[in-house]
């Protein structure tokens, strides 16, 4: 439910702050919204000589989700598809072959591993499904929460190396070496879904867009209502979701052809002996991190924006930092524990906070 209250606000930010100009005579303003995907409600917005064009880009983004979600959830089987969930059931026993848009974002997050630190951990599963029941459990009855047993966690992390993930790209087969490990693709795997439905918008006659995937957003080009960029907030940790749209906000970015993908401890947490446990785990800790408040990436790619957000928030603040200016394209605002705000370089001229405006022309 925290999920669903923070897409709301996010979809008022992005309503409010492309603002009501309609210099643009041709061009309608159109959304849709759906839910049932990745857990989560999910708003497509945009510009377009028709509706029924609109229509036809927006359904077609709505059943790509679909597909992507049965495609990368790995708690639940489908008829005829072999999924996450079939994975973590069968690939230990024999290859499994699957989708194209599932073997490639396994690729996809085995070549980035080392140059994530190996932060980036999809074989964590074994891990990271202790923590699932932990949080389940805990938000269902308060009373009762607990956390995941450290020696359970231990010998869970002891069936975790991503090597023992072999791919073969001839028949598009996953088999795991490990009959213990198990992916869980859930840092990443909505990002990547967002990217693969905007590229086929980008195709389609609906190219000004903003797609609002549960927090991850995936822009298009400028809003055709006369202005250059779409506004997207980032939100302060410690304010209501439902609170004022001016004023409790962190900060607001003006961008176009842009993700920009946040990761929080305010997201998904439970609450132990007055403690707040997000769900970022450390994979060398095993436990949640606490270096900040959270991170929000800003590069082109949507799945690439939702694994470094990850990645940057289970770092501490240095060496985040560093990790995102060694990479081209990418730029990040870091909220601290102290409520600070930092910004990389490129990112401060988009920032409102520090002068930027979008205004219509």
């Amino acid at each position: 439910m925290k999920r669903l209250f923070a897409v709301c606000l996010i979809l008022i930010l992005c309503l409010s702050l492309t603002g009501c100009a309609s210099s643009n005579q041709a061009y309608e303003k159109y959304t849709k919204t759906f839910f049932g995907t990745f857990d989560t409600v999910i708003t497509i917005q945009g510009f377009s000589q028709s509706k029924e064009a609109f229509d036809k880009a927006a359904d077609q983004a709505e059943s790509l989700f679909q597909t992507y979600h049965r495609l990368y959830d790995n708690f639940h089987p489908y008829d005829g598809l072999n999924n996450v969930y079939t994975l973590n059931q069968e690939a230990s026993k024999a290859p499994v072959v699957v989708d194209k848009a599932l073997f490639e974002l396994i690729k996809f997050c085995k070549d980035h591993y080392e140059q994530t630190l190996g932060k980036n951990n999809i074989a964590l599963g074994s891990v990271l499904s202790l923590w699932h029941d932990a949080r389940s459990d805990s938000i269902s009855e308060p009373e009762k929460a607990y956390l995941p047993d450290p020696e359970r966690l231990k010998r869970a992390a002891m069936h975790t190396d991503i090597n023992d993930i072999v791919l073969d790209e001839a028949d598009m087969s996953v088999f795991f070496a490990d009959p213990d490990l198990s992916i869980d693709l859930g840092a990443v795997a909505k990002g990547y879904a967002t990217e693969l439905v905007a590229q086929e918008m980008l195709k389609s006659e609906v190219t000004s867009f903003y797609i609002n995937a549960g927090g991850n957003v995936r822009l298009g080009s400028g809003p055709m209502d006369g202005r250059d960029n779409w506004g997207v907030a980032i939100q302060d940790p410690d304010k209501s979701v439902f609170g004022d749209v001016n004023s409790d906000l962190m900060d607001v970015l003006f961008l176009h052809n842009a993700s920009v993908v946040t990761s929080g401890d305010y997201q998904r947490y439970f609450v132990y002996e007055g403690k707040r446990y997000h769900h970022l785990i450390s994979p060398d800790t095993l436990m949640p991190t606490d270096y900040m408040r959270s991170v929000t990436i800003i590069t082109e790619d949507s799945g690439w924006a939702d694994l470094l957000s990850t990645v940057v928030f289970l770092l501490p603040y240095e060496e985040g930092r560093a990790l995102v200016e060694s990479m081209d394209g990418v730029e990040a605002v870091w909220i601290l524990n102290d409520r600070s705000v930092e910004m990389t370089e490129g990112i401060k001229e988009k920032a409102r906070s520090l002068g930027a405006t979008n205004p219509a022309k």
